[in-house]
């Protein structure tokens, strides 16, 4: 009778008060996976949306490009596969052997580590914009005289940036300058001495005037 009147009283009994909180439970625990369901759906459409194709326009070798990429396509793959400009070479795409070499407004930049869509309306040269018309520069005749290349897979990269070097630090330069100059360009031949020569002939000959 005692147990039969605890559970009419007013109070609330022990076998309610476990019912009830079994029953919390349960729904606390649709709460979390509604909550993991819905970012993840979210995530997925926000990853498409960036995706998507956008049109930008690059300046490349004094030319303007009007092109269709997407967000995530580096500037590389859009030299190599857009524009068939494939002086510069994919090797490493990290950024380690400046294969890839170009420049962005005067400055070497590794072409595997820039996004396309940010460079749209800055100067981009390769190294087929280096020469003026079917003549080669200084540096890169004297590339050829001094047989600076082997396999010849780095040498756009090579001659890329040293162009920028030459520009940058006048005629005169010192071999450790050139080492120091090409540091981020490596060559798989070991033709390092040939290239370095080859620099220091070019910044001879500019400061001749020739």
């Amino acid at each position: 009778m005692k147990e039969k009147n605890k559970q009419t009283g007013g109070g609330v009994s022990r076998r309610q008060f476990l019912k009830g909180m079994g029953t919390g439970v349960v729904g606390s625990a649709f709460i979390p996976v509604l909550s993991v369901v819905e970012p993840a759906r979210t995530a997925e459409t926000n990853v498409e949306a960036l995706a998507a194709p956008i049109v930008v326009t690059l300046q490349v070798n004094g030319k303007a490009h009007r092109l269709t990429v997407e967000p995530r396509t580096t500037l590389l793959t859009v030299l190599r596969e857009q524009l068939q400009l494939t002086g510069a070479k994919p090797v490493c795409e990290r950024g380690e052997c400046g294969a890839c070499t170009v420049l962005i407004e005067g400055k070497p930049v590794n072409a595997c580590m820039v996004l396309a869509i940010d460079v749209e309306g800055k100067e981009i040269v390769t190294v087929e914009g280096l020469t003026k018309g079917k003549e080669l520069t200084v540096l890169q005749k004297s590339f050829a005289e001094k047989d600076g290349l082997m396999c010849g897979f780095c040498t756009p990269g090579f001659v890329v940036a040293a162009t920028a070097l030459l520009k940058e630090k006048s005629a005169q330069l010192t071999l450790e300058e050139v080492k120091e100059g090409l540091a981020g360009n490596l060559c798989r031949c070991g033709t390092y001495p040939k290239i370095f020569e080859a620099v220091l002939n070019a910044a001879q000959q500019l400061q001749r005037g020739e």
